[in-house]
């Protein structure tokens, strides 16, 4: 009997946990689910065969070994920066590894190592990184088989609301981990386009933007993220002129959020000690600089020329005009304006979430350039049951069972970029809906 091992319960585990403990009984599998939370863990498992949760404080070094010592196969849902010390445990103790998460230096220093062991580790397959990578190699494989050059790629994906939910006027809910959001495209983003290198440091970001649309669903903003360049070779396109990979947005969304990022109000390098009376009004106004006469609102209008009415309205909603109180008061100014969106950009119960995604290609063939768009949509079903749960878990979920079902056979430390890995997860996932519809826009 093979045991899986999950580390984490969270947000992004809700699919993940359901279709690989549907299976435990009919398929002769155990499944641990391991969290801080034990009755948050127990209450995702439903009581179903083969299945049991343990209590888990994930960096107890002792206790997680000796959890990850009782598996076959490991998958971490735990915060990024867990997955390289999870993966040392796996690699000491012979155990396979999967994650969502994107592949880390620290991981790669590990690959000689697991490829001597026969240990199958399997990183970026969720969403973004994950099924991009899927649905784009896809593409990039049938394009060479017919001896196409691919001239120019990019990539978007965004988790956002589905318009139905869209109740504020940012249309943007946390709809997974929160500070990620608010430390997103911290660094320097690069990418190339048209043979040109470019880089885009923290503070330009949320203005090189590029509109991307979806039929029925209109436009959205577009922003470079991190490091696109260094998916050239991974895609296997060394050469190509333009790569782009980045961040979706509603229209209007990345200008607002550009606010926060002039002032500094994202920034988590040192700590801020406010009275316990604080209000945002007050916050905000520590990020202007003082003036005898001038209000708060004519100041931000000094220090962000183009404020325009919507960002205005948006900054207004969230109620940095207003004399509430802080609901955090000690901490980095990124940690703070995390807690005051925590309160405002709660999913209600009923909220659906939607995720979006779109490769742009163009592509050099016989008959001249032509230009495709592939694009995912997908819903979720309500605050729990979210699309960014389903695209992140079942793709990560699917890869366990076709391993652990001899389906995929495969040894070292791997992103799903090749067909035996990509092509069997892609097939299951259309059983859950999860599809690409491909236009071509020119010839």
């Amino acid at each position: 009997m093979s045991t899986i091992l999950i580390l984490g319960a969270g947000k992004s585990s809700t699919y993940l946990i359901d279709f690989l403990a549907d299976s435990c009984a009919e398929k002769s599998r155990s499944l641990i689910l391991a969290d801080l939370d034990l009755e948050a863990a127990k209450a995702k498992l439903k009581n179903r065969k083969e299945t049991r949760a343990e209590q888990l404080d994930s960096a107890n070094d002792a206790q997680r070994r000796a959890l990850i010592a009782k598996a076959d196969v490991v998958i971490s849902m735990l915060p990024a920066f867990m997955h390289p010390l999870v993966a040392k445990d796996c690699l000491e103790l012979g155990k396979h590894f999967f994650s969502a998460s994107y592949e880390s230096d620290a991981m790669r220093e590990m690959s000689a190592e697991v490829e001597a062991k026969d240990l199958f580790f399997l990183n970026e397959c969720g969403l973004d990184p994950g099924i991009d990578h899927m649905s784009a190699m896809k593409i990039i494989h049938e394009a060479k088989s017919k001896g196409e050059e691919i001239l120019s790629f990019k990539s978007y994906c965004g988790g956002l609301l589905a318009p139905e939910s869209e109740d504020n006027p940012w249309k943007y809910k946390f709809t997974w981990n929160p500070r990620n959001v608010i430390l997103a495209g911290h660094g320097t983003s690069r990418y190339i386009e048209k043979g040109d290198l470019k880089y885009v440091p923290y503070h330009q970001l949320f203005r090189r933007l590029e509109t991307v649309s979806f039929p029925g669903l209109g436009d959205f903003d577009g922003y470079p993220n991190r490091d696109s360049l260094s998916y050239r070779q991974v895609y296997g396109l060394e050469t190509i002129p333009t790569m782009i990979r980045g961040t979706l947005r509603r229209a209007g969304f990345c200008k607002a959020w550009d606010v926060f990022v002039q002032l500094g109000m994202t920034d988590d390098s040192f700590q801020m000690e406010m009275h316990e009376n604080t209000t945002l009004r007050s916050f905000l106004n520590a990020f202007l600089p003082y003036h005898e006469s001038l209000s708060v609102e004519e100041k931000l209008a000094e220090v962000i020329p183009d404020l325009d009415f919507p960002t205005f309205e948006k900054m207004q909603w969230l109620g940095f005009f207003e004399n509430r109180h802080l609901p955090k008061t000690k901490g980095t100014p990124a940690q703070i304006l995390q807690s005051i969106l925590e309160l405002d950009w709660a999913l209600l119960p009923e909220d659906r979430d939607m995720i979006v995604m779109q490769h742009l290609f163009e592509i050099k063939t016989k008959n001249g350039l032509k230009k495709v768009s592939s694009s995912l949509v997908s819903f979720g079903q309500d605050s729990v049951y979210t699309a960014m749960a389903k695209t992140v878990g079942l793709p990560l979920a699917i890869g366990v069972d076709l391993f652990l079902d001899g389906k995929i056979k495969k040894s070292g430390l791997h992103v799903p970029v090749i067909p035996e890995i990509y092509e069997p997860i892609l097939a299951e996932l259309l059983k859950f809906g999860i599809r690409f519809e491909e236009r071509i826009l020119e010839v």
